[in-house]
């Protein structure tokens, strides 16, 4: 018997479908599928998923067109699709996806990117949270105080609005555009460069290297703070 959360699978590849519906059942997920875009929205109003896996190359339109109209929807999104341009990637994520999974991909990746994006939904309907932890790290935004491993640490504000940016998206790419956009405001949002010191900065304050960090490189795309 499978469980009560809903994954809906939009590829217009049956075998695709049949091998996700596969490994989400085995999760006890209950998957729903559509195959173009018009069963997508048919699927989203009728069955309400929580998660919805998506491939941009649909018969009928241009998967990426689809990415608002789902995430007004409040459900988790991953975008599953062999378009492998960076400009793609961003495109979806900047939309709202949650994560963008490039074909041909490893089941158990996928399965593991949905408990991911679960958890961060829940996280986004839970306004109130007011702090977050990832192993030895935790977040209080109330106070607007980070500790490691019990230890108070030290950030400029720059530093600690990228930080908390990062762990209200926890497990989440955001993109490099959006945190440029976010923090230093829309005229420098092509200003890469002060992103990638500050994030150097949070690094060395939190005693990380960049192989272990908790602050991961999603390469031309942006940062991903690992989530649990």
């Amino acid at each position: 018997m499978t469980g009560t959360t809903v994954v809906l699978v939009v590829d217009d590849e049956a075998s695709i479908r049949r091998l996700l519906r596969r490994a989400l059942e085995r999760q006890d997920y209950r998957v729903v599928e559509a195959g173009n875009a018009r069963e997508t929205l048919a699927a989203l109003a009728i069955d309400h998923p929580e998660v919805v896996l998506l491939d941009l190359g649909l018969p009928d339109r241009d998967g990426l067109e689809l990415v608002p109209v789902i995430k007004r929807t409040g459900t988790a999104l991953l975008v599953v699709s062999a378009r492998d341009a960076t400009e793609e990637k961003v495109a979806a994520l900047d939309l709202g996806a949650d994560d963008y999974i490039t074909k041909p991909f490893d089941t158990e990746e996928v399965t593991a990117r949905v408990r991911t994006a679960l958890r961060h939904r829940a996280r986004r309907e839970n306004a109130n949270e007011e702090t977050v932890r990832t192993g030895d790290l935790e977040i209080d935004f109330a106070v607007r105080r980070v500790t490691k491993g019990g230890n108070e640490i030290h950030l400029a504000p720059k530093e600690y609005a990228v930080l908390t940016e990062l762990a209200r998206n926890a497990g989440r790419v955001v993109t490099h555009a959006h945190l440029l956009r976010k923090i230093w405001g829309p005229a420098h949002e092509a200003d890469l460069e002060y992103l990638r010191v500050t994030i150097r900065a949070i690094r060395r304050k939190l005693g990380e290297e960049v192989q272990s960090s908790c602050i991961r490189n999603e390469p031309a795309i942006g940062y991903r703070l690992i989530a649990g």
